[in-house]
């Protein structure tokens, strides 16, 4: 008896590469910049036999210090299911920003057997040496960061000083720049803005203001509904008396939020910096009445019934308004932010309940009956047509009768 040995037959599995770029920016020379990475990638592992080349994972217009990026979580997701070995990448910077981000999405593919090669720095995350100098460079790409964007609030601060404003006429009603950058006035958004200003110096409410215009459907700058914070920000805009206030938000350091300036970083009013679309007097009227009203009405919390009274028929909070006759009614958040595509709503005037003596939230009851309307409440929790009505009726619901209707100068602040 004769033994042959049949050697096995091995054929070694190729690796599967990818690459992943980004541009911060989209403009033109960022990205032919992200055209030129992507070549670079493709013809570097178009003909070779020895890896498998899974493609090129790419971003535009997207920082570096955010995780929202499309392309680079689906790429992080591919790896999860096994279907990368090794990301091929120019620069620690153009894979994130974060030293955080960094370290923890190379540990998190370390444990699926996944690399991470940064060329300029020639170091693959699976070397023993690896995460120890990553962190470094990492650290120092950071730095980087906050360097930049500190130089960047500089240059801005240096424009404000001069009197040169950024300023982005997408969401901003009225004005469209021209070539030079200044503001000039559309003649059609401005028509708006003064029906606005006017319909409140003739006492409608912020509320009403925007109903009557979203039944007009007349078109917000962005194609959304028209709120009562929408009419606010509009009557509070000083760009409309012609001045302009930079510096209204600030960065929260390098990764974090815009946030509104109350104080933090200085601010520069302009007097007098383009053609006002309202008078001055007008202009300074309205902040008068607004700031009246924000007096009369207080904090939510002084408010006896406030977080109390629900909606019978969506179970929404009822909030409190004054109408345009000065009466005091509470009325369904819900149908005031969406309207009744959302619910029926309801108002329910404050005479009406004053003598209530509630404690915990309820649901207000409204019947009608010969015509009239009855108002009670019912301690059940559920939406309106699942609460039981008469559940706990308060013994003094009231009867309700009647029917229900330039030259520049920066100024440092």
């Amino acid at each position: 008896m004769t033994v042959k040995l049949i050697k096995a037959k091995h054929t070694p599995k190729k690796q599967r590469v990818c690459a992943y770029v980004r541009v911060s920016t989209t403009n033109s020379s960022q990205l032919d910049s992200l055209e030129n990475q992507i070549a670079y990638f493709t013809n570097l592992y178009g003909n070779r036999d020895d890896v498998t080349f899974v493609g090129v994972y790419h971003d535009k217009g997207i920082s570096g210090s955010t995780d929202y990026r499309p392309s680079f979580q689906a790429m992080i997701e591919d790896c999860r299911k096994g279907q990368i070995d090794l990301i091929h990448t120019k620069s620690i910077s153009r894979f994130a920003r974060s030293t955080m981000t960094i370290l923890e999405v190379s540990r998190e593919l370390k444990v699926f057997g996944v690399g991470i090669y940064f060329e300029e720095q020639n170091i693959n995350t699976l070397s023993s040496e690896g995460e120890v100098m990553l962190s470094v460079l990492a650290s120092l790409a950071e730095e980087e960061l906050e360097s930049m964007s500190a130089n960047q609030r500089w240059a801005f601060q240096k424009k404000f000083q001069r009197g040169e404003m950024v300023i982005n006429t997408k969401r901003f009603m009225g004005y469209d720049v021209d070539d030079k950058g200044e503001l000039v006035i559309n003649e059609e958004e401005a028509l708006v803005v003064r029906r606005i200003f006017h319909l409140y110096l003739d006492g409608m409410g912020l509320h009403r203001i925007a109903k009557q215009l979203n039944h007009e459907k007349v078109p917000t700058v962005t194609g959304a509904k028209w709120y009562d914070t929408t009419i606010r920000n509009i009557l509070r805009n000083e760009k409309y008396k012609g001045s302009a206030l930079l510096q209204k938000y600030f960065q929260d350091g390098v990764n974090g939020k815009k946030r509104l300036n109350e104080g933090e970083v200085e601010q520069y009013l302009i007097e007098d910096n383009h053609e006002a679309i309202i008078s001055k007097d007008d202009w300074q009227v309205v902040q008068e009445k607004l700031n009246q009203n924000s007096r009369n009405q207080g904090t939510n919390k002084i408010y006896r019934f406030t977080g109390l009274l629900k909606c019978q028929y969506c179970s929404s909070t009822l909030k409190r308004q004054v109408s345009y006759k000065g009466k005091i009614v509470w009325c369904c958040s819900k149908y005031i932010k969406e309207g009744k595509v959302s619910c029926q709503g309801m108002r329910v005037p404050e005479n009406d309940i004053n003598d209530w003596q509630i404690q915990t939230a309820v649901t207000v009851i409204e019947r009608i009956e010969d015509g009239q309307k009855h108002y009670s409440y019912s301690s059940k929790e559920g939406t309106g047509n699942n609460a039981t009505p008469y559940q706990r009726e308060n013994q003094s619901s009231r009867l309700l009768s009647g029917v229900h209707r330039p030259r520049r100068t920066a100024i440092k602040l």
